[in-house]
């Protein structure tokens, strides 16, 4: 059966699942929006065709029903390549169109236009804000010591951005690179860059997860530094598998504040062993620290502060 015959047969069941148009089972159906990332099937069909792929290798031919399951991707490059369909397609959100790298949608210009013109981006609103001795933290957002934060939207998907203290003491950023979607990102691990005329410096990502979205001002103009680090001034988006173990490691609340509290003293400390007891009282702490104090050093504020 086509792909549009067997959409229109099952639009008063539900949406057909991906590995159903794929031809993988002969009856599944999506009822969570294509959203294959939060899918307990998703994850069960792929382990099952992970263990097939394996015996395969090893030169052995699992058997049954469950042997006959790869994965939908193996399964539509099958097809002749013109035939092969595109995943936006197969999700409902476009005409027929001709998938044309290979399924690996993280290397796709259409996919990232796509998802850039097409997606909506929920803008957070933080509420209520805390403020420690001129610097922000909004309540129910999480901090990581390398200074970004992470607010939960629906289920296991968060928004990841740079909060206001290392805004304001890296100045304004000429650029912030972000992975592309698809990307897997370790917490604890240099996932995210920054730069600031010849300045680079790394940021930590504060959880694990798949970039789903990214701030599309940060392929527009590079750097989102002048919106608020909170709201428009986000960096991405993840889905998180582990997300409770994750934010374990986080700090949230008054924890939060205690830390922000130390670490405004800690650049103090800093600003005075380096540039004298008398440039820590005459206001540099504003919008520009490393600007007004450059002899403070790039590589050791990032190394200091953003822990990398």
């Amino acid at each position: 059966m086509a792909l549009n015959q067997l959409k229109e047969s099952a639009q008063q069941k539900g949406n057909p699942c991906i590995w159903m148009q794929a031809g993988v089972v002969p009856k599944k159906f999506c009822r969570i929006d294509y959203q294959c990332a939060a899918c307990a099937y998703d994850r069960a069909m792929r382990r099952v065709a992970t263990e097939n792929r394996q015996l395969k290798e090893k030169g052995r031919i699992p058997g049954g029903k469950r042997g006959r399951i790869v994965f939908w991707k193996d399964k539509l490059r099958e097809l002749p390549v013109w035939k092969q369909p595109c995943l936006h397609h197969m999700i409902g959100h476009i005409e027929f169109r001709s998938c044309t790298h290979d399924y690996q949608c993280a290397n796709c210009e259409f996919d990232q236009y796509f998802s850039d013109q097409f997606a909506v981006h929920a803008v957070v609103q933080p509420v209520d804000v805390l403020d420690i001795k001129g610097f922000k933290i909004p309540h129910g957002f999480y901090l990581h010591s390398g200074h970004t934060w992470v607010k939960i939207e629906e289920g296991s998907t968060v928004r990841v951005g740079l909060d206001d203290f290392a805004l304001r003491l890296l100045g304004p950023l000429d650029q912030i690179q972000a992975p592309l979607m698809g990307k897997q990102l370790e917490q604890d691990r240099q996932d995210i860059s920054l730069r600031r005329e010849d300045n680079n410096a790394k940021l930590l990502s504060p959880v694990s997860g798949v970039v789903t979205d990214i701030n599309p001002e940060l392929r527009e103009r590079g750097s989102g530094a002048d919106l608020d680090p909170y709201s428009e001034g986000w960096i991405l988006r993840l889905h998180c598998a582990n997300l409770r173990h994750d934010l374990k490691n986080l700090m949230i609340g008054d924890q939060a504040g205690e830390f922000i509290d130390q670490e405004v003293e800690r650049l103090y400390e800093v600003i005075e062993e380096t540039a004298g007891p008398l440039a820590a009282d005459g206001g540099y702490l504003g919008d520009d620290i490393f600007g007004n104090l450059p002899q403070l050093g790039w590589q050791k504020l990032t190394g200091e502060f953003l822990r990398t």
